[in-house]
């Protein structure tokens, strides 16, 4: 998919900071030091910014003025063993943005691509950006209501996800979405957004994912491009909105008797069936109609654009040209 990208550090850059601070003497700049990827943290006033030091990373920028309200989560009992035809909201917490909410500005060089991402919800969200080499190993943390902005390379592919409920930015803190040191890929449940940029015929494909069960409500918006979004600014597809999980009661991820994802079948009960293996197998076989019961429905109706389970090909999408991508974390309001 994506080339391996070396990610330099800081060195001989030092001449360079010595006469950006000189130039702004009037403002107060904290640096922190740089992380392995080589990505600066630096802070004016309350407005964080995350900067590469060279092209080989992404660039971000953040920014606090997108507020969005959202309701908080609720608890909820603990998964059972077997399957409930009962479902029970799970605690995904749902925006409710203005009807004309800001949007971030996207723009990038010739040759990259903006990608902006959106916290609609009432939670901190730490996004994580991988391919080959992982841009932010720590993730970039939002808060309720901020958004960032990703420069990428035109060639870039890889997965976006949030993890929630983190203690530290560090491997192994979060509640949701956590991942080793290397950060390849989260723990079950997570909701993802993949990406491959310029696959075919000057296209784009991109979708968003729970085949690995939800812990966060994402929608994928595209713009800068020829080709007609599907969703609108809103999160909504062909007239349904996204709205939160209604998961049943075993499927339901519990931590400290508060409901914090929804799993997949397949992690939430096991055996052939759910996980689509032996007789079950394949894309001929794997037939969520012919379970016993369709569980890939509990995603469907809370995102109907999204992967539901492992040969959802529908939810495959396109993008002609150059596009420029935002990733929201939130409902429709």
């Amino acid at each position: 998919m994506a080339r391996r990208k070396k990610h330099r550090t800081r060195s001989g850059r030092s001449w360079w900071l010595a006469l950006t601070a000189a130039a702004v003497a009037a403002l107060v700049i904290v640096f922190w030091p740089s992380p392995p990827n080589g990505v600066v943290i630096t802070q004016v006033a309350d407005r964080p910014t995350a900067v590469a030091t060279t092209g080989a990373a992404p660039t971000a920028s953040l920014s606090a003025s997108h507020a969005v309200p959202s309701a908080t989560p609720s608890p909820s009992r603990t998964p059972s063993s077997t399957p409930s035809r009962t479902p029970t909201p799970t605690a995904t917490p749902k925006a409710t943005p203005p009807a004309s909410a800001p949007q971030p500005t996207q723009a990038a060089p010739a040759g990259q691509r903006s990608i902006a991402l959106v916290n609609r919800t009432q939670q901190t969200v730490w996004v994580i950006v991988t391919n080959t080499t992982v841009a932010y190993p720590g993730g970039l943390k939002l808060q309720p209501g901020q958004s960032a902005t990703l420069t990428v390379g035109n060639k870039w592919g890889g997965r976006i996800w949030g993890r929630t409920g983190c203690a530290t930015s560090g491997a192994g803190t979060c509640l949701t979405g956590d991942c080793t040191t290397t950060c390849s890929g989260p723990t079950t449940p997570t909701t993802l957004g993949e990406f491959t940029f310029d696959a075919f015929d000057n296209l784009d494909f991109y979708d968003v994912s729970m085949v690995d069960g939800a812990n966060l409500p994402m929608y994928i918006n595209i713009s800068h491009t020829v080709t007609a979004d599907p969703l609108t600014a809103s999160g909504c597809y062909k007239g349904t909105c996204t709205t939160p999980i209604v998961c049943p009661s075993a499927m339901q991820a519990v931590s400290g008797g508060q409901v914090i994802g929804c799993k997949p079948p397949c992690a939430a009960f096991g055996g052939d069936t759910y996980c689509c293996r032996g007789a079950w197998a394949g894309r001929a076989n794997c037939v969520p109609a012919k379970w016993p019961v369709d569980y890939t429905q509990v995603f469907k109706k809370a995102e109907p654009y999204a992967y539901s389970y492992a040969f959802d090909d529908s939810a495959t999408m396109s993008c002609k040209g150059s596009c420029f991508y935002r990733v929201t974390f939130g409902t429709t309001g």
